[in-house]
């Protein structure tokens, strides 16, 4: 599975939103590697920011 839909899924997971290190905590990936992942799920649009520095998938 790729990094970018590790970190999907759990988001999906945590039902709520988390930020980076949340994600690093719960994946077990790399932080560089998350990082990468986010800033193509957001231009993908499948990310969206409820908060600031919190993200959740795009309903």
């Amino acid at each position: 599975m790729e990094a970018k839909e590790t970190v999907l899924e759990a988001m999906k997971k945590e039902g709520e939103p988390v930020n980076a290190s949340k994600i690093t905590e719960i994946t077990g990936l790399d932080r560089k590697e998350v990082d990468k992942a986010m800033k193509t799920l957001k231009e993908e649009n499948l990310i969206v920011s409820p908060k600031r520095c919190y993200w959740e998938p795009k309903q």
